[in-house]
């Protein structure tokens, strides 16, 4: 695309924080050694603590401070940093003593280093942002046509000024109106779209599914490809930005053009190797602590320790998904989960928060009827409901559910809801297109902090 790379600014993040780390490492040993003994020290420390480093840009990853919706300065930005920073001094502090044989005094030295790390990298965010919003050239966008996505793309843009992206104006035709959103123009000064883009300096022009069928756009656009500017589909546009495939936007050629299932079938016979040997290491290291979790569930509520519930598979074939039980038996109908449900156990509330509940589901995995990463498996008779309502909801299940998925890391709560679930979807469906072996890894990543972390209940 040819406005500015959200994913440029992500590097320029990382690049920042790999500045800082070292500078703050250099401001370390001054302190501690006094200038004149920093270059006999810095040989002896700049091994461990680039280990250190490498474990520390992981843990922020995961906190979600490259995420450029967060990494703003504000009160859930700090909420994250210091929790990031918080994890990183605990897991410094056990490579060190894991290593006890360096020849540094490393414990003193990682206090004052985190203490000038935290100083520096908020003070650095700081800036990036301020520049950011004031002085890094917006990227104009023009929208061609209007539907709930344009409507959604103008608010996310404004919510976040910091990202660079700015909507000049839409082209629709009617009536439609958003005081203060953007400039009103029409179909009927089509002909004249060229003067238009030229004069904002537009970068990329989106457009609808209404704006692709009309044989005058196409041709006056046509006459605009000597300008530079980057055409693309709301589909692929929505999906860059938002992480998200926008369900009403797209059609039976969407899935045919984009899937690629077949170039795929390497990557699922590669992924079975490695969901096998995860799902067996995480169910030796857990099993001395299921007898644990199954004294305590029967002492808090009568019932099986385990739940067990048909879900929908891959293709809809039937599977027998596999819990730890975190509700009562008494009195429970099986309706899907709801915000502070009162059938749910204390212990239960704690087994949901960090996901300790979904670990038996790593004999789903071994019996393959899971993966580690994929969309949540529903119940057949909702999935079956949810079909008739939901545009293409089958089509979330052309690969195998997993115990955690690209939604359930995106940090929304979503209730049982037709709307929410179409969230559900659009999460699911980019999984589905984007699927890789990195993918994977920033879902295992992520589903980490939340198991570190907590999450909210979810009817999953």
């Amino acid at each position: 695309m040819k406005y500015y790379s959200l994913q440029l600014k992500k590097y320029i993040l990382l690049l920042g924080d790999i500045v800082i780390l070292y500078a703050s490492l250099y401001l370390t040993l001054l302190v501690r050694y006094g200038d004149s003994n920093i270059a006999s020290q810095w040989p002896e420390h700049i091994g461990p603590f680039t280990a250190i480093f490498v474990l520390w840009l992981i843990i922020f990853y995961i906190s979600n401070l490259y995420d450029l919706t967060i990494a703003i300065n504000n009160a859930k930005f700090y909420t994250h940093t210091a929790l990031a920073l918080l994890f990183s001094f605990l897991f410094g502090s056990a490579f060190f003593y894991l290593i006890p044989n360096l020849n540094i005094a490393p414990r003193r030295n990682l206090l004052i280093d985190i203490v000038i790390t935290a100083v520096l990298f908020l003070l650095w965010r700081q800036i990036y942002n301020k520049t950011l919003k004031s002085y890094l050239p917006k990227n104009k966008i023009v929208i061609i046509g209007y539907n709930e996505k344009t409507k959604e793309l103008i608010k996310y843009f404004n919510d976040n000024p910091h990202l660079g992206l700015k909507i000049s104006f839409v082209l629709f035709k009617g009536e439609i109106y958003e005081k203060g959103l953007y400039e009103v123009k029409h179909y009927k000064d089509i002909a004249n779209i060229k003067k238009h883009l030229f004069e904002h300096k537009i970068s990329s022009v989106v457009l609808t599914d209404d704006a692709q069928t009309s044989n005058e756009i196409r041709s006056n656009l046509f006459d605009c490809l000597h300008l530079g500017i980057n055409f693309t589909s709301l589909p692929n546009f929505y999906e860059k930005i938002t992480g998200k495939i926008p369900v009403e936007s797209i059609n039976q050629m969407w899935f045919l053009e984009n899937l690629q299932e077949g170039g795929k079938s390497w990557f699922d016979q590669f992924k079975r190797v490695y969901d096998i040997i995860v799902a067996f290491f995480i169910f030796i290291i857990t099993l001395p602590f299921w007898p644990i979790i199954a004294i305590i569930i029967k002492i808090e509520s009568r019932g099986a320790i385990f739940y067990q519930q048909k879900r929908a598979g891959k293709n809809n074939k039937p599977i027998n998904l596999i819990k730890f039980r975190t509700m009562r038996e008494e009195g429970n109908t099986g309706r899907p989960t709801v915000p502070n449900d009162a059938r749910i156990t204390k212990f239960g509330y704690f087994l949901r928060n960090t996901r300790v509940d979904e670990i038996p589901q790593v004999l789903n995995i071994l019996m393959g009827d899971m993966s580690l990463i994929g969309p949540r498996p529903e119940r057949p008779e909702l999935a079956g409901k949810l079909q008739e309502q939901i545009p293409f909801y089958n089509e979330r299940t052309l690969v195998k559910p997993g115990i955690s998925g690209w939604d359930q890391v995106c940090g929304e709560y979503h209730s049982p809801t037709t709307e929410d679930t179409v969230k559900k979807l659009q999460y699911d469906l980019y999984y589905i297109k984007n699927r890789s072996l990195f993918l994977d890894l920033v879902i295992m990543l992520k589903t980490v902090r939340t198991v570190l972390l907590g999450r909210e209940a979810s009817g999953s």
